[in-house]
């Protein structure tokens, strides 16, 4: 069971293989199921594919599409799916009104906006 609620199924976007394994890492000691996907044209291949996904957590800066440019093409086509936005960067898009996570991130913040994101708009 994951910590602090139920086991989700959860796309993570990252370019940086180190980190996205050091994040999928996180997010399975938490109990979470982790697909994980090297960029922004990969994770919507994922999704178009149908599995059903309960978060996406994206990194901001990636190149050829960003988390920000991801977070758009998502919600244009699966607008309930909740995205959580991960960056060290000041410069994320403010007019997405994404919850963001500032790197570096300790586990237990990771599973905060999470489990925020899981309960809903009114928690996240």
């Amino acid at each position: 069971m994951a910590v602090g609620g139920r086991p989700l199924v959860i796309l993570l976007v990252d370019d940086e293989e180190l980190v996205r394994a050091g994040t999928a890492e996180m997010l399975r000691e938490l109990g979470h199921a982790v697909v994980e996907a090297n960029g922004g044209a990969e994770a919507l291949s994922r999704l178009a594919a149908g599995k059903r996904f309960d978060i996406v957590v994206t990194d901001f800066m990636m190149p050829r599409m960003n988390g920000a440019e991801l977070a758009r093409a998502v919600r244009n086509r699966w607008p309930d799916l909740p995205i959580l936005l991960v960056t060290g960067y000041a410069g994320a898009d403010p007019d997405l009104e994404l919850p963001l996570l500032a790197k570096p991130f300790r586990q237990s913040d990771l599973a905060a906006r999470v489990q925020a994101l899981a309960e809903g708009p009114a928690s996240g």
